[in-house]
């Protein structure tokens, strides 16, 4: 079950505001990590959308930033905090893999967003408002476990 915070119609009501999936997943847990909202919000801005290339989902990317803020090395030479944080990394990936058979944005929705053609297929079936707030709560829910 998703956090109580996060749910599909609260990620699709950030949505509404103008928020991008990256955004809500680490927003939904800067409390954990001593971020403000606003830190949260702001340091995810750019990371929708797959970085708005189709590339790695922004869940993906807002929940990874999590990650390296609570198990990442800020010392040179910390190869142990390292060794723990990639291993986290890959916890996390392979959760999220085994829920949707990749981390790419363009393989989850089946559409790549950069072409004007395949954004209207996203769009007539309503994919960001339907799937991405499925895939914005299950990535809250793995993170809640991991942090």
């Amino acid at each position: 079950m998703c956090k109580k915070t996060i749910n599909p119609k609260i990620a699709l009501t950030m949505f509404g505001q103008g928020f991008d999936c990256s955004q809500v997943v680490l927003s939904s847990v800067n409390d954990k990590l001593n971020l403000s909202r606003e830190e949260a919000l702001k340091a995810t801005a750019a990371f929708g959308g797959g970085m708005w290339h189709g590339e790695t989902c922004g869940c993906v990317i807002g929940a990874l930033i999590a990650i390296g803020l609570k198990y990442g090395t800020s010392v040179p030479n910390d190869t142990e905090t390292k060794k723990t944080m990639l291993q986290k990394k890959a916890e996390f990936e392979e959760k999220f893999c085994a829920a949707y058979k990749s981390c790419l944005c363009r393989e989850i929705l089946g559409f790549n967003l950069t072409l004007p053609e395949e954004m209207k297929q996203i769009q007539e079936k309503q994919l960001l408002e339907t799937l991405c707030p499925k895939i914005v709560c299950k990535t809250c829910e793995i993170l809640e476990e991991m942090l």
